[in-house]
């Protein structure tokens, strides 16, 4: 079992023996940068395989806290059901369980030049297009087509077409203040990367409105 978080920096280069090597996400100032007992899950971009992707997993020890290293040129079409895959292993576990134990992205901190973590232990990856969803009152939708087009819709407001660059702001912008607990429901086109997907990740954790919550399932069309 791993304890100590330079072991990781030794498990992204060495890991296989081919000299396979995950490009990670790249991500700024993360909330998480040091975790302890941990085994890591590896996707590879992997143009000589079906669907380009290939999933190593050998190292994984049911009860620790697990680090997904997902290659950032992945699109979310290829990488969510490996990664829906893995956590049903483990939210399915009968034996060796630890129902303390979390999943993380592992990612490229770009601050301070050395790993940043983004927990999923709770997300849920659903199928939908964003028009099948029934909008209920203090509930948006955030559609991200690109990172160049993203639109936030409600019942009470007109359409907001912002970016990845410009949304944390426009939110802001939005809601001044929150009267009412509000509900943000994140809808992904499939065909994102996964760079793309970390960086929208990054900027929603940075929205520290007690009053706004960001809803465990995320759905992803095309």
């Amino acid at each position: 079992m791993m304890k100590h978080l330079y072991i990781v920096f030794l498990l992204l280069f060495l890991s296989c023996n081919n000299n396979k090597v995950v490009q990670l996400p790249e991500m700024e100032q993360a909330d998480i940068t040091e975790i302890i007992d941990v085994s890591p899950a590896y996707l590879f971009y992997d143009e000589t395989k079906k669907d380009s992707i290939e999933l190593n997993r050998k190292t994984l020890i049911s009860t620790t806290n697990w680090l997904v290293n997902v290659d950032k040129r992945l699109t979310l079409k290829q990488a969510i059901p490996k990664i829906k895959f893995l956590q049903d292993k483990k939210r399915n576990a009968e034996i060796h369980k630890n129902d303390a134990a979390k999943n993380y992205y592992t990612c490229h901190d770009t601050s301070i030049n050395n790993l940043g973590f983004i927990e999923f232990t709770n997300v849920y990856y659903k199928e939908k297009q964003p028009e099948n969803h029934n909008l209920k009152p203090n509930e948006y939708l955030m559609v991200c087509q690109t990172p160049l087009n993203i639109e936030v819709l409600g019942l009470d407001i007109d359409t907001l077409k912002t970016t990845l660059g410009t949304f944390s702001k426009d939110l802001k912008r939005l809601f001044p203040s929150f009267n009412e607990t509000k509900t943000l429901q994140l809808f992904l086109n499939n065909k994102l990367s996964f760079q793309d997907y970390i960086g929208i990740k990054s900027k929603l954790n940075k929205l520290k409105e007690e009053d706004l919550i960001i809803a465990n399932d995320e759905f992803l069309f095309n």
